[in-house]
């Protein structure tokens, strides 16, 4: 992008000698008015369209009134918020805004001339930046822009005008009718209204509160509860405003199968650096998009490996520059569940080992997750246990009759916390391939000793919680080749590991090769995928490709290459990656992906 800026034309003022002629009459100042909207932020990011989602709102630092723009480049993205604005014809626009941060820039393109931009390369407090331009003999419709530019942090933008002559806007539509309801599920119900003449776009309303908008006549509204009664409206829109809402009609989703959480029927799950940060960088709650059905908050580790003692440290200024306040924090969390999301605490991670050897250790891991459940107001409990915390005792062969006391003291744990909380609690596990897959070759130390006591570990827990488990999604990813039911060894990179891996949980499997000793298969509603969001998540990362053949594989048995499947899972629930950040580093290329698939 060229950085240099405009030469400055200087205008030298002198008297006119013709009377006729004025520099600037009184009916043409009294024509000009502000045509952009919101250009405060005072309603949030209202009128504007952030890249990536990567703007949001904030109290502080603020240019004037109560709130600013903050947008914060990753990746490939420089986070562009931007609104369309109608205009006039062969007329002359100053666009003008302040802004503060490290090369920010403030622009107009779609004018019919020449677009123009103005930047500054460094601005440690506010700035005014300026520029102007004139639109074609045809032009209607021009896009105003700020952006950052890449790696170079977030960027703040405030009290952004475009002033010149205005455009009447008439009427808004008028009120839409018809609104009835279609399709329902235990999680979604689907809408449609009669076309409204000059409207384009339209605003739904679930209980009063606009959740989504449309540019057709209809939507589906996801993210609802089963067995709960809900109420719609919707509003007709044009750049005249919006019309009054509808009559409301009420729908009721159905009774979902399995555990009451509230799930879609297909669920996108991320991880979300919450406690530290990487080279993906910080993203708060609030900047995770609507997509995202499941946020496992990224983690809970203990005071020592065997204390049982879980503390939720979030990720502190020093190391995370744009970190939310503790006040942020929650109210995003309650706005993430306002919109039917659930939001969890991940216990455990790669340096977290718990190991629950003793019943004071299982209390104490009890009072400690409740104390964080309870302090940020969460749904439920994720428990990724990697390397040491659960290996088996070499006495310990019986994967439904547990004796280890790492495994029984999680497991009683883990049911202690879901009667505490009820029905509607998110229980979901994250292991690794090496602690459940594995299992179909080898469990524990073997029958004759020698094995790693870590192999088939998480059986025991997912077979005794398979009633209260919400989701198992297994890391399909740092994971070193694996057995599966064609006794072949899979490994990752394409589509063929996935469907094998998932195959196996929802056929089941003899347990080290004992058909007697039968794992049995989980519900396609408990199961999602784990996969890396990018190759910078971790090894095994697929392109969006083999995402695709996978779910094609295994909802509707196309797809499916050389593993033969012992079914079809339409039910299937949904994908899970490591993690938000990293798509989010990656242009969100996972949910794009998932978003594409299961609309």
């Amino acid at each position: 992008m060229d950085r240099s800026r405009p030469v400055l034309a200087v205008f030298v003022t002198a008297a006119l000698a013709v009377s006729g002629i004025t520099a600037l009459s009184s009916a043409a100042r009294a024509a000009d008015a502000d045509l952009a909207k919101n250009g405060g932020f005072e309603a949030g990011l209202d009128s504007w369209s952030c890249s990536a989602n990567s703007g949001t709102t904030v109290k502080s630092p603020v240019h004037g009134g109560s709130s600013a723009l903050q947008a914060t480049p990753a990746g490939n993205d420089y986070a562009q918020c931007a609104q369309t604005v109608t205009v006039k014809p062969n007329s002359s626009y100053s666009l003008a805004g302040y802004v503060r941060g490290s090369y920010v820039y403030l622009g107009a393109s779609g004018t019919g001339t020449t677009d123009v931009s103005t930047w500054t390369q460094s601005a440690p407090d506010w700035q005014r930046l300026t520029t102007s331009f004139t639109t074609g003999p045809s032009t209607t419709k021009v896009t105003i822009y700020t952006h950052g530019w890449y790696a170079t942090g977030a960027y703040y933008a405030d009290d952004i005008s475009l002033t010149g002559p205005a455009v009447d806007p008439g009427q808004p539509p008028t009120t839409p009718t018809g609104l009835a309801v279609g399709t329902i599920t235990s999680s979604s119900v689907a809408l449609s209204w009669s076309a409204v003449t000059g409207a384009t776009s339209y605003a739904i309303y679930r209980g009063g509160v606009k959740v989504q908008t449309a540019s057709g006549t209809s939507a589906t509204v996801s993210g609802l509860s089963a067995a709960t009664a809900y109420s719609f409206q919707v509003t007709a829109v044009n750049d005249a405003g919006e019309s009054a809402k509808s009559t409301a009609v009420t729908a009721t989703t159905s009774t979902g199968s399995g555990p009451g959480t509230g799930l879609p029927t297909h669920a996108l799950v991320g991880y979300l650096h919450a406690s530290f940060a990487n080279g993906s960088g910080y993203t708060r709650v609030a900047d995770v998009p609507d997509s995202w059905d499941v946020i496992d908050l990224a983690f809970g580790e203990p005071t020592s490996a065997t204390s049982g003692d879980i503390r939720f440290n979030r990720c502190p200024v020093s190391e995370c520059a744009n970190v939310e306040s503790d006040a942020d924090f929650k109210a995003a969390i309650k706005a993430k569940q306002a919109a039917g999301k659930k939001v969890l605490i991940s216990i455990g991670g790669a340096n977290g080992q718990v190991q629950l050897t003793t019943t004071a250790a299982r209390d104490t891991f009890v009072s400690s997750v409740s104390n964080i459940i309870d302090t940020y107001g969460l749904d439920g409990l994720d428990i990724d246990f990697e390397g040491h915390s659960l290996s088996l005792d070499a006495s310990d062969t019986n994967f439904k009759s547990p004796t280890t006391p790492v495994v029984v003291n999680l497991i009683a744990a883990l049911k202690t916390l879901k009667a505490k909380y009820g029905a509607k609690f998110v229980l979901s596990m994250a292991p690794e391939t090496f602690f459940v897959q594995m299992g179909y070759q080898f469990y524990g130390t073997g029958k004759w000793g020698g094995q790693d006591p870590r192999c088939g570990a998480y059986l025991p827990v997912i077979y005794a919680l398979r009633d209260d488990l919400t989701l198992l999604h297994v890391q399909d990813y740092n994971s070193g080749p694996i057995m599966g039911l064609d006794n072949q060894y899979h490994t990752m990179g394409g589509a063929d590991f996935h469907i094998a891996m998932t195959d196996m949980l929802l056929t089941g499997f003899p347990v080290a090769g004992d058909t007697n000793n039968v794992f049995p298969a989980l519900r396609p509603d408990q199961i999602a995928i784990g996969m890396p969001a990018s190759v910078n998540a971790g090894n095994g990362y697929v392109a969006p490709a083999e995402v695709t053949k996978t779910l094609d594989c295994l909802t509707r048995k196309v797809s499916c290459g050389s593993y033969a499947t012992h079914g079809t899972w339409p039910a299937l629930r949904g994908l899970m990656t490591w993690s938000v950040n990293w798509d989010r580093y990656s242009n969100w290329e996972f949910q794009k992906t998932f978003d594409g698939y299961f609309g």
